[in-house]
């Protein structure tokens, strides 16, 4: 399963839950003065290199050390703040959905933002 099958209605609300929570979050935080935006592009890296072998090697979404791997990319994300599973399904749309964010993670392997996208779910599913 990947984000694309979510029904309509359920995909606007994760939406609007990421919108809502990120703009909460960066009024709170003063524009995340709060993260070490260095070491998260650091972890970041690292992590999708992680992700891009695994793909390549034939691995699935929800694959036990598939889910390990998203639950550090939850970490990462909530450096920022910890989102809920809405925001967190609404940030793996905007993967699939924003043209500079899918070529960015894609660039890390060509199925990336698909496989990363069914593995968020997943894990929103089972562990959020």
């Amino acid at each position: 399963m990947t984000t694309s099958m979510l029904n309509p209605e359920d995909a606007a609300r994760c939406r609007r839950s990421l919108a809502e929570e990120q703009t909460a979050s960066l009024a709170a935080t003063d524009d995340w003065a709060h993260v070490d935006r260095d070491r998260v592009h650091r972890d970041w890296h690292e992590l999708y290199s992680e992700i891009a072998a695994a793909i390549t090697a034939g691995a699935r979404p929800q694959d036990e050390p598939v889910q390990e791997l998203v639950g550090r990319h939850y970490a990462i994300a909530s450096r920022f703040y910890p989102p809920s599973r809405d925001a967190y399904l609404g940030m793996a749309l905007r993967y699939a959905e924003d043209d500079a964010m899918r070529e960015w993670h894609n660039s890390y392997h060509p199925r990336m933002v698909e496989f990363l996208g069914g593995a968020m779910l997943r894990y929103a599913e089972t562990r959020l």
